[in-house]
């Protein structure tokens, strides 16, 4: 049985944003989540990253998002976690307690642990990975390893001993970076379009410069259909967000699976080599 696709953005709060994505003159009582939860069935929660989230701003965004009952928030796990390895108790509760409001009304999708660039598949790092599930059991985990050594086969079956879904990235190439791949490790399958701008992989503000065309995104149908069909839920990010790139992006995508609802009313600034490009982009974020 075929499982949900959903597709959406890193974050909705940039400031690049405003004019490109969201109306330049705001209604009252606009709010961006809200504006964006009319077009996209899903948004990663990035501000999770740098600090725990409060439970009352997580209340608040469950409001903003009441008549909208398909759509589902993920986070990312702080980085105090994953970068800093800090394990203490209070900071596990304090960050659980902001996410609590999400799991209780089952609108949080799956928490992301995103790893460094440099974090290898080691035994060392292999334990910890493990520390973290028992830490956060009761959140759906999703991994983003962006080494290319945690796509050996023993650190894969890790992953599964652990129910640990692996998060699928699209990023710039480069010596040891994982390539974009179909793989499944859990229920859940989780996909993150990082942008191919520049030639170091491990540079994300320069790789998230980029405007994936349609024929680059293509590419991934076929990853796409697999995820969805073997697993229960896939969540496919686009975290592109320079100029609002992500969002001209996650709309393609939804057009490209036949769930694209209206288009967003805002025109996005396309990348100007690639004409063919910034037409259907034009296109597909007419001004209304």
């Amino acid at each position: 049985m075929q499982g949900t696709l959903r597709c959406g953005t890193s974050g909705w709060a940039h400031p690049d944003w405003n004019r490109a994505v969201y109306p330049a003159i705001k209604p009252r009582g606009f709010h961006p989540l809200e504006y964006l939860s009319r077009y996209l069935d899903m948004v990663e929660i990035d501000t999770s990253f740098d600090r725990p989230l409060r439970p009352e701003l997580s209340k608040l965004w469950l409001r903003k998002v009441a008549g909208r009952e398909n759509f589902l928030f993920s986070a990312i796990l702080g980085k105090q976690f994953t970068h800093e390895r800090q394990l203490d108790p209070a900071a596990i509760r304090l960050f659980k307690d902001g996410l609590w409001p999400l799991r209780n009304t089952s609108k949080l999708g799956c928490l992301l642990m995103r790893f460094p660039w440099c974090f290898r598949f080691t035994k060392e790092n292999r334990d910890f990975v493990i520390e973290l599930r028992r830490a956060f059991h009761e959140f759906p985990l999703v991994a983003e390893m962006r080494h290319a050594s945690w796509t050996l086969d023993e650190a894969l079956g890790t992953l599964m001993d652990h129910r640990i879904g692996f998060c699928n990235v699209d990023q710039p190439r480069g010596a040891r970076a994982t390539p974009p791949e179909a793989i499944i490790t859990a229920p859940i399958s989780y996909v993150r379009l990082l942008g191919r701008n520049g030639s170091d992989w491990t540079e994300e503000q320069t790789a998230a410069d980029y405007l994936y065309t349609p024929r680059e995104l293509g590419q991934w149908h076929e990853r796409l259909d697999r995820l969805r069909v073997h697993t229960n839920a896939t969540f496919v990010v686009t975290a592109n967000h320079v100029g609002g790139k992500a969002a001209v992006n996650a709309m393609q995508l939804k057009a490209m699976f036949g769930e694209g609802s209206s288009p967003l009313p805002r025109r996005v600034p396309a990348m100007p080599p690639k004409r063919e490009h910034v037409a259907q982009s034009q296109l597909l974020l007419r001004a209304c």
